[in-house]
């Protein structure tokens, strides 16, 4: 396998992921700063311009965070990174569509890249807001889900890698975490597996 990455993006829950797994994977990364994602050498292999992005030992190409986590739970069943049962299933893949979704891709989107959502650029801080706001009535809809346990789905799961990659971002943008996800965060860094992606990716 090959994962296609950037450093510290979204796709670092993916990175976790593979870690968390064991097997080996080659990764590359995807300097989107300066534009690698829109560049033919990549758009040939993912013309979405987007990471995480896998390229299975097949050779076909994997796309999207939540279809990715799945595929790599169902192929890894001994480590059981997606709960046994239909509705355990389901709603841990509901959490990491929310993370995912909302608390990323409306609420981060805004912050990071508020000249997207803004039609003139005195608009901006008013779409940043609105994407703090979000973010953080993200974290207190999974702050409520962590209660009593220790990872999202009772034991760990490809949900936690999706909020971990969240939680990793509110320090870069000054938004405190509620008890519960600043609890999940830091067991998260305490795994093995986010210690070796953090160093991978030179954010150790």
């Amino acid at each position: 396998m090959k994962l296609f990455y950037a450093p510290g993006a979204c796709s670092i829950g993916i990175h976790v992921l593979l870690e968390e797994i064991g097997k080996p994977y080659e990764s590359e990364v995807v300097n989107l700063r300066e534009g690698a994602q829109f560049k033919p050498e990549f758009t040939s292999v993912n013309p979405k311009s987007k990471v995480p992005t896998l390229v299975r030992d097949d050779g076909t190409v994997m796309t999207e965070y939540p279809a990715i986590a799945y595929w790599l739970a169902r192929t890894n069943p001994a480590l059981k990174l997606l709960p046994d049962d239909f509705d355990g299933q389901a709603r841990c893949l509901e959490l990491t569509d929310y993370a995912v979704a909302t608390i990323h891709m409306q609420g981060y989107s805004r912050i990071f890249r508020a000249s997207n959502f803004s039609p003139t650029a005195s608009d901006e801080d008013a779409v940043k807001a609105k994407g703090t706001d979000i973010v953080t009535k993200g974290f207190a809809v999974m702050d409520k889900a962590l209660e009593g346990k220790q990872y999202l789905c009772g034991l760990f799961s490809f949900a936690d890698t999706a909020l971990f990659y969240t939680e990793f971002w509110s320090k870069r943008v000054g938004i405190a975490l509620p008890a519960n996800c600043a609890a999940h965060l830091e067991r998260m860094l305490a795994r093995p597996a986010v210690a070796a992606t953090l160093k991978a990716e030179g954010l150790s």
